[in-house]
């Protein structure tokens, strides 16, 4: 069975960048759809972007649109997500998601805190 492993997590001023990584392991991450949520202390899990698994076609929350990227690497078996201009709000521990029929695997989730 998939196994996903997040890492890249930390601790960054308001303003830096980060980048996210969830690599795959026990199979390939090519054909499954990738997704990035987060949950921050007291709120529910929300869903911050997406990679589809066959057109490579991405989707991003509003919150994040135009400061998060997606990107995956087929030959690396890993996604990533490249995060700048980080704000307070977007610390929160963030999950990888892979979804594939009815097949889905999470992560054990990566710690992002944004403060000064």
């Amino acid at each position: 069975q998939l196994q996903l492993v997040e890492s890249g997590g930390g601790l960054v001023q308001p303003g830096g960048s980060l980048t996210l990584s969830c690599s795959g392991r026990r199979d390939t991450l090519d054909y499954y759809a990738i997704g990035w949520f987060r949950q921050a202390p007291g709120k529910e899990r929300e869903g911050v972007s997406c990679i589809d698994g066959s057109s490579g076609r991405t989707y991003y929350a509003d919150s994040v649109k135009g400061r998060f990227t997606i990107s995956r690497d087929n030959a690396k078996n890993t996604v990533y997500l490249q995060m700048n201009s980080l704000k307070p709000e977007d610390t929160a521990v963030y999950y990888c998601n892979a979804l594939r029929g009815l097949r889905s695997s999470w992560g054990q989730g990566t710690q992002v805190t944004v403060s000064s």
